[in-house]
């Protein structure tokens, strides 16, 4: 990263002399790509700590404690970055076998043919494609021979709030994250001509992964998300390969009293209880939602809030979003069948919640290992939209977590 030939040269005689790798994973390393969990976790950190000059975060830090180094093997890190810059300064002698230029131009080129998926600069495509006369807008990343893994955005966002997440995983998973209808950058039909309900956005999701092809893949699901994706669950389990739910609920004990408002106008539709949940539109809810529960509120960018009031803001998208809080009974109804799902199919689950969300509380997450055992709960100490503050950290358990469960 930093140019260094001696280092360069050190480290890969080390490598195949010392730790025995062979050239192939020699080769992947120098690019930031490992096989082994825990060592790709370091790596990863020890090159942000270069391209950032220092500057890395407290979750950045807690991550790769997360993976079980300790504080002095972060030290050593601080270390071999500090020697690799006065190597480069002094122009040390070179006293190991070299490695210069033009074998890193080799080791790119062996990089890019072989090892697509291992290319250091990754890249997300931004796309659209039609689902049955509807233009569904998506995120992609990765490479398509790697398990997929399909996101699942929440209200009042879109695919958006994964932009930290993504660059976590698109180098050993193929990603995507597309944007509900009436959402985003996906069309928004009038309300006389599409249904806008969780049924019906199931199904459209439902067919935007035949269309991509997605015959199997892991689901991250939050908020909106859940019921979406756990609709697909129930009715294909078999294409579920793992399921990472953030903030996704779906037990009873898992809703706060914040859905107050919304459970008055289940009992009662009518005008002036429907009215009433315009607040949930403002921008100072979408404020909110952001920073509630967040220990430093400034670490928020105002970029993802912003989006959303600007999505919200379109002819008609009120209307649409308390169309979506009245039919959100019906993912209350259908917890009995999700939970029934996890109970008799068992797929692989990491609840990771942000345990500061007043919409959806704690024991939801805890609730999953009732019905799946083996279940992992993570609490980040955080609110609703935790990936807008713990990206890093819950991009590293995510990775550990796909990695025993996806081939």
């Amino acid at each position: 990263m930093n140019g260094c030939d001696y280092c360069l040269s050190a480290h890969t005689y080390l490598a195949r002399k010392v730790a025995k790798l062979d050239d192939a994973e020699t080769t992947a390393n120098r690019s930031g790509a490992l096989n082994d969990t825990k060592a790709d976790t370091a790596i990863r950190f020890a090159a942000k700590l270069a391209r950032e000059r220092g500057r890395v975060s407290k979750t950045d830090i807690a991550a790769v404690k997360h993976a079980g180094y300790s504080d002095a093997e972060l030290a050593h890190v601080g270390l071999n970055l500090f020697t690799n810059t006065i190597s480069v300064a002094l122009k040390t002698d070179i006293d190991f076998p070299r490695i210069g230029p033009k074998d890193r131009l080799i080791d790119q080129k062996i990089n890019s043919a072989s090892h697509p998926e291992r290319r250091p600069i990754m890249s997300v495509h931004f796309n659209s494609v039609d689902v049955d006369g509807l233009k569904v807008f998506y995120r992609e990343a990765g490479n398509r021979a790697r398990p997929s893994v399909l996101l699942l955005h929440g209200f009042p966002s879109a695919s958006h709030m994964f932009r930290d997440l993504i660059p976590q995983l698109e180098d050993r998973y193929h990603v995507v994250a597309p944007d509900l209808p009436g959402f985003g950058m996906t069309e928004q039909p009038a309300r006389d001509k599409f249904a806008y309900t969780f049924e019906n956005f199931a199904r459209v999701i439902d067919r935007f992964t035949e269309v991509l092809g997605l015959d199997k893949f892991a689901l991250y699901v939050f908020d909106y998300g859940a019921p979406v994706g756990f609709r697909l669950a129930v009715k294909h389990p078999e294409r579920i390969t793992a399921i990472v739910t953030q903030n996704g609920n779906t037990y009873l004990e898992g809703v706060s009293e914040a859905f107050a408002p919304v459970q008055a106008y289940w009992k009662e539709p009518t005008q002036t209880n429907r009215d009433v949940l315009r607040s949930f539109l403002a921008p100072q809810t979408t404020l909110f939602q952001y920073t509630h529960g967040v220990a430093d509120p400034s670490l928020v960018s105002p970029d993802g809030r912003n989006l959303d009031d600007f999505y919200l803001a379109r002819p008609e998208n009120d209307e649409i979003q308390l169309d979506l809080l009245g039919d959100y009974k019906t993912n209350v109804a259908l917890y009995g069948d999700i939970q029934a799902y996890l109970r008799d199919k068992r797929p692989p689950v990491l609840a990771i919640w942000g345990k500061n969300d007043p919409f959806f509380i704690p024991a939801g997450a805890e609730a999953f290992k009732r019905d799946v055992p083996e279940a992992e709960v993570r609490f980040v100490d955080t609110g609703h939209f935790a990936l807008e503050t713990h990206a890093s950290e819950i991009g590293a358990i995510m990775r550990h977590f796909l990695a025993k469960h996806l081939r």
